[in-house]
């Protein structure tokens, strides 16, 4: 086989620089059923979330497995990755893309076709990373699983999303103070003295809440606030 990075020519001259996709070009050109999570999304949530090699990671939905072939890359093969998708045909889609990035199904990832309100298992987690409608509906549960210390991750479109699975996280009581953000990233056209930003940057895409689970019997103590100037 002939290595990586080299140029080769169609039988009608055209010529083609041989490469192997990487993660970020895979994704955002694999087949989809949902919507894919972008990649400076995916690269936020793994360090939102602090993904690491070996960790126990609950992904729902798995949509068209984007998310989840980064949460496989990030906790190695002494991980696990338990995904959760409602949709049967969306699962087969994720599987599908896996399995074409990584050669293969992976045997350290389990996906579930089940809706994760109904169909949660009692497993220990370090960390869960949701991209679905309702987050907010899953705190309670997924508050006795998840480890003392374990991360909270929920990946949300909207202000009303947002605002709804961060006073959840308030009112339950068994999480720090919930953090919200999101990445723009906005590319350069570089040529001779044309430097200027390029005119197709991707703006909003999704906002990332993240919490870190109390031990039990335990909550935050209240942060303190300067008061504004002039209070």
């Amino acid at each position: 086989s002939r290595p990586e990075g080299i140029v080769v020519s169609s039988t009608g001259g055209t010529q083609f620089l041989a490469m192997r996709p990487l993660l970020n070009e895979f994704t955002v050109n694999m087949p989809r059923g949902a919507a894919v999570i972008y990649p400076k999304d995916a690269a936020q949530i793994l360090m939102s979330a602090d993904i690491f090699p070996g960790a126990r990671v609950l992904e729902a939905g798995a949509g068209s497995g984007a998310l989840t072939c980064s949460l496989l890359r990030a906790i190695g093969p002494g991980g696990r990755l338990l995904s959760y998708e409602r949709r049967e045909d969306f699962a087969a889609i994720a599987r599908r893309n896996v399995e074409n990035f990584f050669g293969a199904n992976p045997p350290n990832w389990d996906l579930r076709v089940a809706d994760l309100r109904e169909a949660l298992t009692e497993e220990p987690l370090d960390r869960v990373v949701l991209d679905m409608l309702a987050p907010w509906d899953c705190v309670a549960a997924l508050a006795e699983l998840l480890v003392p210390g374990g991360v909270f991750c929920a990946y949300v479109a909207t202000t009303t999303q947002l605002a709804e699975t961060v006073e959840t996280l308030r009112v339950h009581s068994g999480f720090t103070e919930p953090e919200a953000t999101e990445s723009l990233v906005r590319a350069w056209h570089v040529e001779g003295l044309a430097v200027r930003p390029r005119h197709d940057m991707v703006g909003h895409t999704g906002f990332v809440i993240t919490a870190r689970r109390l031990a039990p019997g335990f909550t935050a103590p209240l942060r303190k606030r300067r008061p504004a100037r002039g209070a």
